[in-house]
């Protein structure tokens, strides 16, 4: 039950080992076609790999994390981390926020302010959230799992417990991508003190989009979007949740493999990224500095196969929940937000469908998967819309 202060320390000579591995980095040539179809082009991973040798301050990940409270608690065998910011309202909602793959707190690190502070941000007092930000089990600067099972509902039942701990008795959750299925969990196994939850990736959909409406234009560039998905856009997704530890070697041994690993998640994040570092031209929040205090978190921790393991886990054919009863559907209100960027653009009807307690869904004007990460305001203001009937 302790919860203990946690300050993130980086040794200088972590970073100089990063800088000297990546000046050693053995090249392929160049892709053989003029876009993203055969993965991470070359001028792009130049782009950002010299930035990082050369330009970046590795110890942005430190004083970042460091200006705000962060703590660990043991729960389940497993070492905690977390980001713990409270309003300056003392009437706040509780509000624990999960990261995915490949992010990490740092993704949320520019939505505490307008979430806990909205009235510096154009918001109202009313719409304040106490704020926790966890590292998932096996990221960052939480432990590795020493066992099997830390499945998407043993995180959410960690995550439920972790605000017991903290002394929230009524609180709600959110979360995207890996999050999203952690806040899609926990909303299902309806722990005490949950009244709401709100995801910006619709994880039902993954499941049996078949079963989906697809009459309208929206519903069928949705499915479109998933299956384009799935037959030429997923190669990170099976890998990981298939063979976690092989990738793992490549992703602990070089950072600038461990790099290209990380941008090749889905075709609108990744050409923000490459247009930040070879045009110098960031979408949002999506800076080159920003991107790599992310990608420089997964490689002073050495968790590239453990986040990966996370897949095989929650995915994999080997899966807990693989051969399990479906949880019941949601008893608490959800909401939803739809991002233009996102893997599929997700129409209201499909999230009708999935949640039978949909009790708001809005669409943003810009962002995609990393929508907290890229704009952190607009996502501030989604949340604040989809909570403010709970307060």
């Amino acid at each position: 039950m302790t919860i203990s202060p946690f300050t993130v320390q980086i040794p200088d000579k972590a970073l100089d080992d990063l800088r000297q591995r990546l000046a050693a980095t053995r090249w392929p040539t160049r892709e053989l076609v003029g876009d993203r179809s055969q993965g991470v082009q070359l001028a792009a991973l130049h782009a950002l790999t010299e930035y990082w040798a050369t330009d970046y301050d590795g110890q942005r990940v430190a004083s970042r994390l460091n200006a705000l409270p962060q703590f660990t608690t043991e729960i389940d065998g497993v070492e905690i981390h977390f980001v713990h910011v409270r309003s300056a309202n003392p009437d706040a909602l509780p509000l624990i926020m999960t990261h995915g793959w490949p992010g990490s707190v740092i993704e949320m690190l520019d939505s505490v302010g307008p979430l806990t502070d909205p009235t510096a941000h154009g918001g109202d007092a009313d719409d304040a959230f106490h704020l926790v930000l966890p590292s998932l089990p096996g990221y960052g600067f939480s432990g590795e799992p020493a066992e099997l099972g830390w499945d998407l509902v043993r995180t959410a039942q960690a995550w439920a417990e972790l605000m017991s701990r903290l002394g929230y008795d009524r609180y709600v959750a959110q979360g995207g991508d890996v999050g999203a299925g952690v806040t899609d969990a926990i909303g299902r196994i309806g722990p005490d003190g949950l009244v709401g939850i709100h995801t910006n990736l619709l994880v039902p959909a993954l499941n049996d989009p078949a079963s989906l409406p697809n009459g309208t234009d929206a519903e069928k560039a949705a499915l479109a979007a998933i299956k384009t998905f799935q037959t030429s856009g997923n190669g990170y997704f099976v890998e990981m949740a298939t063979r976690p530890q092989t990738i793992g070697y490549a992703l602990l041994d070089s950072p600038a493999a461990l790099a290209a690993w990380m941008i090749d998640h889905d075709t609108d994040a990744y050409n923000k990224i490459a247009r930040a570092f070879v045009a110098g031209e960031p979408s949002g929040n999506l800076t080159r500095d920003h991107i790599l205090d992310n990608i420089t978190i997964y490689w002073l921790t050495s968790t590239g196969a453990s986040t990966s393991r996370s897949y095989w886990e929650a995915y994999g054919p080997d899966a807990p929940a693989a051969g399990a009863a479906p949880l019941p559907d949601p008893r608490v209100p959800v909401g939803f937000s739809a991002f233009p960027g996102e893997i599929w653009r997700t129409p209201r009807s499909w999230a009708a469908q999935s949640y039978p307690t949909l009790n708001y869904f809005g669409e943003a004007e810009r962002g995609g998967h990393f929508a907290a990460w890229e704009e952190p305001e607009l996502f501030a203001a989604e949340l604040r819309a989809a909570f403010r009937p709970l307060r």
